[in-house]
């Protein structure tokens, strides 16, 4: 006759706890079968039974291990866990964009306000309380974006069972903000003004910003990918440049070309109009792997510090509405307004499924969208 002995306790439970004196206090412990499938005996020990108990009950509940060494616990903290987070998504095809913002939101709103909390401690009442006074101080829109990043954070916790669920998730909807401002793009008439005030003005001047202008008025690219652009990738003779990446900032590196722009459409051969061609021209030559918009020592030039350069010379010009996102916009409204497709928009403008365009075909490589033709009344 054979006698099968007592089943193990399932993962993740324990046995009767047992209390007793201890020292000067009391000690209580009990067995757990960790995640690991290994039966240990947990203890904790406090001045009354009472507090004996909670405290193991405590520690119980924290015990959620992934194998024997989980990178995230229910004592991890915020903090510790964002950096965790951010590291994964930054080994995946993200855009830099959607990286730096996902960085500023953790730098500024998320782990100031909740990066010494521990794991176990992110409530959906407390994701609650955060979005809305992130909502309150900075608007809808930053808080939504907060919200998707608590959203990946805690989503990481739960696959490692540092959380039973994800309480992003149910928090409270976010009421929409102030209504969005109707899209507005620059005539021909306020291009020719805003052109003539840059080349007049010292300050634009020495920040290289008239030809940058340009650079983006005759192309519709990103203050990114204008940045990237070296010489070997401007053909003068045919008058087309190729995009090829984007200028981003990486944490212990410094300024860097990304060698992918932000969509798989990004990569894309544009003709130019006859004035940009002239223009890119008439510019120092530099080495072939240099940078056409360099800084004065003729390395990167910083993005953020070209679009705080432009956004000062707007205000100064009349200009204030006018952001660099409102160049690319100028450039697709006119090549609409000449007939031309969306398609052939997206094209230029390197989108891959947005709104402003129609989808456009996987790796779609475009020379002659019909910009050019379109752009010389500028010249």
């Amino acid at each position: 006759m054979i006698i099968e002995g007592r089943p193990p306790p399932s993962v993740g439970t324990y046995g009767s706890m047992s209390i007793a004196p201890h020292g000067t206090g009391y000690r209580a412990r009990t067995l757990y079968r960790d995640y690991d499938g290994v039966t240990r005996r947990v203890e904790r020990h406090g001045q009354t039974k009472g507090a004996a108990e909670r405290a193991l009950r405590l520690a119980l509940r924290d015990r959620m291990h992934v194998g024997a060494e989980a990178e995230i616990t229910p004592d991890t903290k915020i903090a510790g866990l964002a950096e965790t987070w951010f590291a994964e998504i930054s080994a995946q095809d993200r855009s830099p964009g959607t990286l730096r913002a996902y960085r500023d939101r953790l730098d500024r709103q998320i782990i100031p306000a909740l990066g010494n909390l521990r794991v176990r401690e992110l409530t959906t009442g407390i994701v609650d309380r955060h979005l809305r006074a992130v909502r309150g101080k900075h608007g809808a829109a930053l808080a939504k974006l907060c919200r998707t990043v608590l959203s990946g954070m805690a989503g990481l916790a739960t696959r490692h069972d540092a959380l039973e669920h994800n309480p992003v998730r149910d928090a409270g909807r976010l009421s929409p903000g102030t209504p969005k401002r109707v899209p507005r793009a620059l005539s021909v008439a306020e291009i020719r003004k805003l052109r003539a005030w840059l080349n007049d003005d010292e300050k634009a001047r020495e920040r290289d910003l008239p030809d940058l202008v340009d650079m983006l008025l005759a192309t519709g690219l990103r203050v990114g990918e204008a940045l990237a652009v070296t010489w070997d990738a401007v053909d003068l003779s045919a008058g087309t440049v190729e995009v090829r990446g984007t200028v981003i900032r990486v944490k212990g590196q410094g300024l860097v070309i990304k060698s992918a722009p932000k969509t798989r459409a990004g990569f894309r051969t544009l003709m130019l109009p006859s004035w940009a061609v002239e223009m890119l021209r008439l510019r120092p030559l530099g080495r072939p792997d240099q940078t056409v918009f360099c800084s004065v020592l003729g390395g990167l030039r910083d993005r953020d510090n070209a679009i705080g350069d432009l956004r000062n010379a707007l205000n100064a010009a009349g200009f204030e509405w006018v952001t660099s996102h409102t160049f690319r916009r100028t450039v697709a409204t006119l090549m609409d307004q000449s007939g031309l497709s969306a398609r052939a928009a997206a094209d230029q403008l390197g989108h891959s499924h947005p709104s402003l365009t129609q989808d456009v075909y996987y790796g779609r490589r475009i020379a002659n969208t019909g910009a050019a033709d379109v752009l010389e009344v500028f010249g």
